[in-house]
């Protein structure tokens, strides 16, 4: 399923820029935005999507964080992005500070996982008993019948 990408982990470091206006305050999450120049140079294997991985800020502590890598068409930004989500509460804004990334792995993966546990899961008898509800038979005749 082409899980394993090898360029991972992947290093990177870059001067935080502001974003797209929807970061900490909008999301209440700690984000930080890479630079353009960043974002280019990232390996043509890296997966868009979630990724999960460490990050630095300055010569600070070392936190576990999440990244999104990719077009986000409701911010209408053209470039590809990468944003930083990183696990740690911080009241500090990282505008312009330098981030050092490591991406360790893309949650493709572990989103692949989940969905053959749903699979098993929903194959116990006593989920499967929900597939035959009536719930979904009343849906069935009124979308057919055109009510």
């Amino acid at each position: 399923l082409g899980l394993h990408y090898g360029h991972l982990p992947y290093f990177c470091r870059g001067q935080v820029v502001h974003g797209f206006g929807h970061g900490s305050k909008l999301l209440g999450i700690c984000t930080a935005n890479f630079p353009e120049q960043v974002v280019d140079n990232l390996p043509a294997d890296i997966s868009t999507g979630i990724n999960c991985g460490w990050v630095g800020v300055g010569s600070g502590d070392v936190h576990k964080m999440v990244v999104s890598i990719g077009w986000n068409p409701y911010y209408k930004n053209t470039n590809k992005a990468m944003e930083t989500c990183i696990m740690h509460t911080s009241k500090e804004d990282f505008y312009k500070e330098i981030l050092n990334v490591a991406i360790v792995e893309s949650l493709i993966s572990a989103i692949q996982g989940d969905i053959e546990e749903a699979k098993k899961r929903l194959d116990l008898p006593e989920h499967l008993k929900i597939k035959e509800d009536n719930f979904f038979q009343v849906s069935k005749s009124k979308t057919m019948n055109g009510h």
